[in-house]
C-alpha cells in the first residue's frame, strides 16, 4: 500500500472507530436510563386525565382506579395517583392534552366508547389509534333495547317484523344526537334493515319518560338507568346490546341471539401517550389487572350494570382500533352528524 494511502487510512479509520465507540457508549447510557426509569417507576405523581366533568361514568371509574393505585403504591413507592378533570368538546380537549404529554407514563387518559365515536363525528387534533399507547381495558356493560309496555311485541324478532311491516312509522328515543344510544339505534337499523325514526332527547331521563308514557315506542338506553323501570314493568326490555346476556338481567336475551354480531357496549379503558416505553406500559397493565381482580372492583362495575374486562395492551389496542373503524362506518352509512 502506498505510504500516502496508508497515512490517509490511519487518519480516517481511527476517528471513525472512535465515533462508533462513542455512539455505542451513548446508546448504552440511553438504554441504562430507560431501564432505570422503568425500574423506578413510578418516581413521582401519576395523573389520570378525565376528559369530562366530575360525576359521570368516566370520572367515577377514573377516581376509583386512581384511589386503588395510590393505595397499592403506599406499600411500594409511596407515590400518589390523582385525577384531573379536563372537560370540553365531547372529551377531545382532555384527550389532546394527553396525546401531547411526555410519553413517560405519568399522564394517562381514561376513555370510554365515546372516545371511539368522536373519531366518527369530529375532526380530531390527534389520531385516536396512533397517538396513544393502550394500557388495558377496564370493563364494559350493555345498553338495553326496551319498548313501551303497550307495544304488541315481546322479542327483537317481533320488533323487527313490526318495523318492516310499518316502515317509517315506529320511533326510537335516545339520549341525544351523536350519543352512544343514537349510534346503537342506527347500528340496529343497519343490521336489521329496518326504518325506525330517531327522536333525540336531551338525556336518557326525558327519553325514558316519553317511552314509558307511550309517546315513543322504542328506547335505546344505558342499562343502569333503565333497570329500575324495567323491574317495575314501566318499560319492557327486549334485549341487551352485548354479545352475551347480562348477569343483571339473565332472562333478557342478547340482541345478537336474533341479530348475529350485533354489539354496542359501553366500555372504559386506560391510555398513555404514544411512545411510552413497553416496560412502563407493562408495569401499568400489571397494576391495573391486579386492581381489576379485587372483589371491590367487581362490585363497583356491577353497580354500573357492567363487568370487569382484563386485557393485554395488544388486545386492547386492537379493540380500540376496531371500535374506531366500526363507528366511523356506522356514522358514514347512517349519516350521523355531530350535534
Amino acid at each position: 500500500m502506498p505510504k500516502r494511502l496508508l497515512h490517509f487510512c490511519r487518519h480516517a479509520i481511527v476517528p471513525a472507530l472512535s465515533a462508533c465507540a462513542l455512539c455505542v457508549c451513548h446508546h448504552a447510557i440511553a438504554q441504562e436510563a430507560v431501564s432505570d426509569a422503568i425500574r423506578n417507576f413510578p418516581a413521582k405523581t401519576i395523573r389520570i386525565i378525565v376528559p369530562f366533568t366530575p360525576g359521570g361514568g368516566n370520572d367515577i371509574m377514573g377516581r376509583y382506579i386512581a384511589a386503588k393505585m395510590t393505595e397499592r403504591s403506599a406499600h411500594q413507592s409511596g407515590r400518589q395517583t390523582i385525577v384531573e378533570n379536563r372537560p370540553g368538546a365531547d372529551g377531545i380537549i382532555g384527550a389532546d392534552i394527553v396525546a401531547k404529554s411526555p410519553p413517560d407514563g405519568y399522564t394517562l387518559l381514561i376513555v370510554s366508547v365515546s372516545y371511539a365515536m368522536n373519531a366518527a363525528l369530529h375532526k380530531l387534533p390527534y389520531d385516536p389509534v396512533k397517538s396513544f399507547a393502550p394500557i388495558s381495558q377496564i370493563g364494559q356493560g350493555p345498553s338495553v333495547i326496551a319498548v313501551t309496555p303497550s307495544l304488541p311485541v315481546n322479542s327483537i324478532r317481533q320488533l323487527v317484523a313490526l318495523a318492516k311491516a310499518r316502515p317509517g312509522q315506529l320511533h326510537y328515543a335516545s339520549s341525544g344526537i351523536g350519543g352512544v344510544n343514537h349510534f346503537a339505534g342506527e347500528l340496529f337499523k343497519l343490521a336489521t334493515r329496518t326504518d325506525i325514526v330517531h327522536v333525540p332527547y336531551k338525556g336518557g331521563g326525558p327519553a325514558m319518560v316519553d317511552v314509558m308514557a307511550g309517546q315513543i315506542e322504542v328506547l335505546f338506553n344505558a342499562l343502569t338507568s333503565s333497570l329500575t323501570h324495567i323491574r317495575s314493568g314501566k318499560l319492557k326490555a327486549l334485549s341487551v346490546s352485548s354479545l352475551k346476556r347480562s348477569p343483571v338481567l339473565p332472562d333478557v336475551p342478547a340482541t345478537a341471539e336474533t341479530v348475529p354480531g350485533y354489539e354496542s357496549v359501553i366500555w372504559w379503558g386506560l391510555l398513555a401517550p404514544a411512545g411510552t416505553s413497553a416496560g412502563i406500559i407493562a408495569k401499568l397493565n400489571s397494576e391495573i389487572a391486579a386492581i381489576l381482580r379485587e372483589p371491590q372492583m367487581v362490585k363497583r362495575l356491577e353497580a354500573e350494570a357492567a363487568e370487569v374486562v382484563i386485557t393485554s395492551p395488544d388486545v386492547f389496542s386492537k379493540f380500540v382500533a376496531d371500535e374506531v373503524a366500526k363507528w366511523i362506518r356506522v356514522s358514514n352509512e347512517a349519516g350521523i352528524k355531530a350535534r
